[in-house]
């Protein structure tokens, strides 16, 4: 007759084999299950450095869940892996809501919970012992995603308190009122409260420091670094500046009126600097409403920067040629990639031949379609210009008559995100060797 301690045996059995195989691809599994979230939550996407970090998160859990499983271990005393705890102070600092992070865990749950399900059809387990595997595998899930949830909504509240604390408190809060323009804001009392002059010129700033982190220390440096570049562009009172996360710092320039220069200045302030941090530069508007559209313009900058991954020290403007119209086109960079495949054919190759191409290519329809212009701002003969693009219209496989407007668009986006939006090179298969004799015993 066959016992309780019969089942419960071979239900270790078989959910310490089920965990096994799925740690066996425990990457692809977690890839997957961040996939699902991103889709399903609007708040967790973000940039690709927090991106990054949600993946390594999930992957911590399902791995120390699936270990767990393995070896019939409590969840009670588990307590989070690093990439886990990084992950909840990340969003803490950028102020994602709590809830969503709470759904998160939820929602991988639930997949995660489909995927082991769906693992165990794969496993010829009679009936009476399938159903005890399901009966200890499915609390022992929801045991452990309820214990850590608990445990980062926790941190993620501690983090969002002292972030708070250290956030240059007043200026910071009403800096971040002035850029939520659902708020109704008295301009005179926010002007005195953050000791800025909203009502005069702003240039944004977006600062973000090569090291990838921004601490108590970082934030001072990076304060002091503005308060310097200001005094060299003649700012006509003291600039704001807040860390906006750990990975940045927000700054703005004020001017009593117009200026001109302005960017090439600062670029060539830096160029004379070591150590400098990445800046991304907004446009000089006016007024409140100026001070939110110079800071929304850095931020296209800045993600195009991000994207493109340029190499640091870097400085990017919203006003660069083509910057602004190539960060609209490229909000979704998968998007982007379709898109521009489909507008450039094989003309989108990720390699130095197409990228030759293209950019004389871009350079001539700008130029009006004039070889001479073209050439002369390529430093290359007329002959050699009219030889690349007629090269680059045969890579692409059609005239560019017929939609022009879409491959200058498509050019442009290239130019500016680089590898993200190109064809990946195909991985080319090295040539079996030829074998000569017998093979050796």
């Amino acid at each position: 007759m066959t016992t309780a301690r019969h089942y419960t045996a071979y239900a270790d059995r078989f959910i310490a084999a089920t965990a096994a195989r799925m740690n066996e691809r425990v990457s692809e599994i977690s890839a997957a299950i961040r996939t699902y979230i991103e889709d399903d939550i609007a708040d967790l996407r973000h940039d690709p450095q927090t991106g990054d970090l949600l993946g390594e998160s999930v992957e911590a859990n399902i791995a120390t869940v699936l270990h767990a499983l393995r070896y019939r271990l409590s969840v009670a005393d588990i307590q989070p892996a690093p990439a886990v705890v990084d992950y909840a102070r990340r969003l803490a600092q950028q102020r994602v809501p709590a809830n969503a992070l709470a759904r998160a865990y939820r929602i991988g749950q639930r997949r995660l919970t489909e995927m082991v399900f769906a693992e165990l059809d794969t496993m010829a387990i009679p009936l009476a012992e399938r159903i005890s595997v399901v009966e200890r595998i499915t609390p022992t899930l929801f045991e452990y995603i309820d214990h850590i949830t608990e445990q980062v909504l926790d941190i993620y509240s501690d983090e969002r308190e002292q972030w708070l604390e250290g956030q240059n408190n007043i200026r910071a809060v009403r800096a971040r009122e002035v850029l939520d323009s659902r708020k109704t804001i008295d301009v005179d009392a926010v002007t005195e409260a953050i000791r800025y002059p909203l009502r005069w010129h702003h240039l944004a700033l977006i600062l973000r420091c090569p090291a990838g982190e921004v601490d108590s220390e970082t934030v001072s440096d990076s304060q002091r670094f503005v308060r310097e570049l200001a005094d060299a562009l003649d700012t006509a009172a003291n600039p704001l500046v807040i860390a906006a996360d750990r990975i940045s710092v927000w700054a703005w320039l004020p001017y009593r009126s117009e200026r001109t220069g302005l960017v090439a200045a600062i670029r060539n302030y830096v160029s004379g600097r070591r150590d400098t941090p990445d800046i991304a530069i907004g446009i000089l508007a006016a007024g409140i409403d100026g001070f939110r559209r110079s800071h929304r313009s850095a931020q296209r900058a800045c993600s195009v920067a991000l994207a493109h991954g340029l190499p640091t020290p870097s400085v990017i403007a919203a006003d660069d040629p083509g910057l602004t119209t190539a960060a609209l086109l490229g909000g979704s960079v998968d998007e982007a990639r379709y898109w521009v495949s489909e507008v450039l054919g094989d003309l989108a190759g990720d390699n130095e031949h197409d990228a030759r191409l293209r950019d004389t290519l871009r350079v001539f329809l700008r130029a009006g379609s004039s070889y001479k212009a073209a050439a002369t701002e390529l430093n290359l003969h007329s002959n050699s210009v009219k030889y690349r693009v007629g090269r680059a219209i045969a890579r692409r496989g059609r005239p560019i008559a017929a939609d022009r407007l879409d491959v200058e668009l498509a050019l442009l986006v290239c130019y500016w995100y680089g590898p993200p939006v190109l064809r990946p090179e195909p991985t080319r298969q090295l040539p079996e060797p030829i074998r000569r004799g017998p093979p050796r015993p």
